[in-house]
């Protein structure tokens, strides 16, 4: 399915770049990475989270590089695999076609998954029927949604902002993340 995935054309006239479909998949993996869609650098290296946001993700995973794209380890299956063009205020939404496609199969497939980390309101909406009327509102309802599933915001520097204003965040929900992690990580050896 990974060669049929890597291959995929069914977006291709809506994409900029063209499609390249970038994921991170193995059915032992223990956590998934749901987010939005690839940006334009993770499209040009066709590694997911090759980018500013991929290394504030593995800070507050309290991730290395190599755990992070060890794919044993942490599937990474964006709402959409190829990078969706840019439109006014950051990238253009994921396209829907990945979600309906490709997905649910990758998903039903991750039978010693764990911890599914739910990024931005495009894979809250898909992940969590129950999400709350904003972003804001379901990242500070964490707690309700473990041990299981944790919703955040982009890690993008776009939403520096939004961390300023969410100080709760490092101080409650980054701890309990982390140590969530290494809980997964030491099942996982």
């Amino acid at each position: 399915m990974l060669d049929d995935i890597r291959r995929c054309t069914l977006c291709a006239p809506h994409l900029p770049l063209g499609p390249k479909p970038v994921l991170q998949w193995h059915p032992q993996a223990r956590i998934l990475i749901a987010g939005q869609a690839p940006g334009e650098k993770a499209h040009n290296a066709g590694v997911p989270f090759a980018d500013a946001s991929g290394e504030r993700l593995r800070q507050w995973l309290g991730l290395t590089a190599e755990q992070f794209y060890n794919p044993k380890l942490v599937a990474i299956l964006p709402m959409g695999f190829c990078f969706p063009g840019r439109g006014k205020s950051g990238d253009l939404p994921p396209r829907p076609e990945c979600a309906s496609s490709w997905r649910k199969p990758l998903l039903q497939q991750l039978k010693q998954l764990q911890l599914t980390i739910v990024i931005g309101q495009y894979a809250q909406a898909w992940h969590l029927p129950d999400a709350k009327s904003s972003l804001t509102e379901t990242v500070a309802a964490w707690q309700q949604y473990l041990p299981d599933i944790m919703p955040l915001p982009h890690p993008s520097p776009r939403n520096n902002i939004w961390l300023k204003r969410n100080p709760w965040f490092a101080e409650q929900l980054l701890p309990q993340l982390q140590q969530r992690v290494q809980d997964v990580l030491a099942r996982a050896c």
